[in-house]
């Protein structure tokens, strides 16, 4: 299926566009902001000839372009004879929202920077009228929340599955080095039987055959791991339904050579058999001597 798309987000100022671009980074589109309207057709025949590498392209053009503004009903005019497929997402909100948001934010308002908010405001949307009515998708941002931004933008332009929204990274670690600063969940997998003591597999890692063999072969390690994956199988999607992109679970032992990092292998195992975005990583083995 083919996932090109090029959207163009405009607007009132205040209406919450920066909040929108972090959202669609997230989403995987390429960003970019107060992009003058007239390089527009030219940078989307750049990306068309990145081979694929940037495919999903978010461009944010208001007012702050100045007279270039102006060129953007021209060149969206060239783009549809052209038949360069843009859509173009305007968001808006009242006047009351708006003249709230610039009072909190303390900020002027760029068509009034000496003048009153209510001006500016007003010759704004006189100004972006052609626009709006150009617009695939209006969005009213008066009264949504930042998750219910999000989720709408999610909704509109997201276009995959609550799995590949999301990325995991499992971490192995080893406590006497500390708990990793970024991690969501920490377990602690001290308690399953040590490889340490077990004097040929000292020195090996819990990605060496005879290491994994030792770990698996307890009871308690099957009835663990069945209970750790049902306990994340259940958290991740809440993560994922509060907005989370990114996730990081820590399991740790003593040095984070054997345990952790055999508990973390089955892990991502099973969370990529799911469709997740999973990516691994063992921070504490090279502080080891390893023998394989």
């Amino acid at each position: 299926m083919d996932t090109s798309r090029l959207v163009i987000i405009t607007g009132m100022s205040g209406a919450g566009k920066t909040q929108v671009v972090h959202i669609m980074e997230d989403l995987g589109y390429f960003c970019v902001d107060n992009l003058p309207p007239a390089l527009i057709p030219k940078f989307a025949e750049l990306c068309a000839q990145s081979a694929g590498r940037v495919s999903r392209i978010a461009l944010v053009v208001d007012i702050r372009g100045g007279e270039f503004f102006d060129e953007l009903m021209h060149v969206l005019g060239e783009m549809d004879r052209e038949a360069v497929m843009a859509e173009v997402l305007f968001l808006e909100a009242s006047d009351s929202t708006l003249i709230q948001r610039y009072k909190e934010t303390r900020r002027r308002h760029p068509l009034a920077p000496q003048g009153r908010i209510s001006e500016g405001i007003r010759l704004e949307r006189d100004r972006l009228e052609y626009v709006r009515g150009r617009a695939t998708h209006i969005i009213d941002t008066s009264n949504l929340s930042t998750q219910q931004l999000k989720d709408r933008i999610t909704e509109l332009y997201g276009g995959e599955s609550e799995q590949a929204k999301l990325s995991v990274n499992v971490v192995s670690f080893g406590f006497k080095y500390g708990i990793p600063l970024d991690a969501d969940m920490v377990f602690d997998v001290r308690f399953l039987p040590n490889p340490f003591y077990v004097e040929p597999l000292r020195c090996k890692t819990g990605e060496n055959p005879e290491v994994r063999e030792y770990i698996n072969k307890w009871p308690v390690t099957h009835q663990f791991l069945k209970r750790l994956q049902s306990f994340i199988d259940f958290l991740i999607p809440h993560y994922a339904k509060e907005g989370k992109s990114q996730l990081v679970i820590a399991i740790g032992c003593t040095g984070g050579m054997h345990r952790s990092v055999f508990v973390s292998g089955k892990v991502a195992e099973a969370l990529r058999e799911q469709g997740y975005r999973v990516a691994i990583e063992h921070r504490d083995i090279k502080h080891n001597k390893v023998v394989e």
